[in-house]
């Protein structure tokens, strides 16, 4: 969810794209059959459908799975194991073992292991940016430009965090010259985290890169239909260091698995980012349990508002960018404008031009205006029917 009315960022997402090489299969829709990247990287990152729990890739204690479907395809990738309640309560108690050392770990540390993490995403891009389109269906080349670029951003930009946590001083108003009082920020415990489907890698580091630099640990459960990138992402959180219990990483849907993080006694804190339906739930299972902290990002029907004085050029790129990126699948998507009358036939004029340039279906040839709005499918029937329901 780039900011996409930044100038700099409008004029990065204009700027000349290198041809992509054939190999990049069908304009960025790969399959675990192609030839890029490596094979030595997909055996070095392979495809993982277990639970990871402890640092440990662990069976599903529920013996259950579901598949995960190719939205270009929608073929059948793989099976994903599912995670019941036991295997949250495994999850849950590996975290609440490790908060005990790791709440008390030093800021330095935690720095350095986020950092230690942005390194190894930034040397894997594009096995993650390749499984990322392989699950999600956005072309290969957005995925690698957008999703994992902002990824090593976000984890970096929390690992400068990690060392500046502190409070502030209040001055009392009794005993105000004798009586010293100060706040001391601390980590909440055990965090438990629900990600969405649309940018699986970059909601996972958006919830990930906060609650570790200040010293929680996570159970995190990924969405249904994309958890193949977050899943290997966890072979470089091991890889990086993080100590086992850290970070819990499970497969499941929601109203199962998402239902027991939301309610369980063990944790202090939920993160949600999805639907608002959803977002009333969990809100609900709190308050039923053991009133644990919620924060929830939820989706919306943003408008753009274009005045008479605007420069028209960037703000219909604004607006293409802000309704076609990522297949138009963002909470923050720009899908009402309004539009000062006196402006509005050649703003008009000027959006049409620039939709007109999409490229869909794999095509990475033909002439467009801006790359990163290269079109792939919605992310399921479901979605795809949703949309045509409007």
């Amino acid at each position: 969810k780039p900011k996409v009315q930044h100038e700099g960022f409008v004029q990065a997402c204009r700027s000349p794209r290198p041809r992509l090489p054939a190999s990049a299969a069908m304009g960025g829709y790969p399959t675990e059959r192609d030839a890029s990247p490596s094979k030595a990287a997909r055996v070095e990152l392979p495809l993982r459908t277990q639970l990871f729990i402890n640092n440990e890739w662990v069976d599903s204690k529920a013996k259950t799975d579901f598949a995960t479907v190719s939205p270009v395809s929608e073929e059948v990738i793989t099976r994903v194991q599912e995670a019941g309640k036991e295997d949250v309560n495994d999850a849950v108690t590996a975290a609440t073992e490790a908060f005990e050392s790791w709440r008390h770990s030093d800021g330095s540390t935690r720095r350095n292991l986020l950092l230690k993490l942005a390194d190894l995403v930034e040397k894997h891009r594009d096995r993650l940016a390749e499984v990322e389109s392989l699950d999600n269906g956005k072309p290969k080349h957005v995925a690698n430009m957008a999703d994992i670029g902002l990824v090593i951003e976000c984890y970096r930009y929390f690992a400068g965090h990690a060392d500046k946590i502190g409070g502030s001083v209040v001055q009392p108003t009794q005993n105000t010259s004798s009586t010293f009082c100060f706040t001391w920020k601390q980590p909440v415990g055990v965090v438990g985290q629900i990600i969405p489907w649309n940018f699986p890698l970059l909601m996972q580091a958006w919830k990930l890169g906060p609650a570790l630099a200040v010293g929680c640990t996570v159970v995190m459960k990924l969405s249904e239909k994309t958890p193949l990138s977050g899943l290997i992402l966890c072979d470089l959180i091991k890889e990086a260091g993080f100590p086992a219990g850290v970070v819990n990483i499970v497969n499941g849907h929601g109203p199962t698995t998402g239902d027991f993080i939301a309610r369980h006694p063990g944790i202090r804190k939920v993160a949600f980012t999805g639907s608002s339906v959803v977002g009333h739930k969990i809100v609900q299972a709190s308050s039923e349990t053991n009133m644990k902290r919620v924060t929830l990002e939820l989706g919306g029907k943003s408008p753009m508002i274009i005045c008479k004085d605007a420069d028209l050029d960037q703000a219909a790129t604004s607006c293409h960018i802000g309704l076609f990126l990522n297949m138009g699948q963002c909470c923050v998507a720009s899908s009402r404008i309004f539009v000062q009358e006196d402006i509005h036939d050649a703003f008009v004029a000027k959006v049409v031009a620039l939709a007109k340039r999409l490229r869909t279906q794999g095509d990475v040839t033909s002439e467009t205006d801006v790359p990163l709005c290269d079109m792939g499918p919605q992310v399921d029937k479901v979605q795809f029917d949703k949309v045509l329901g409007y």
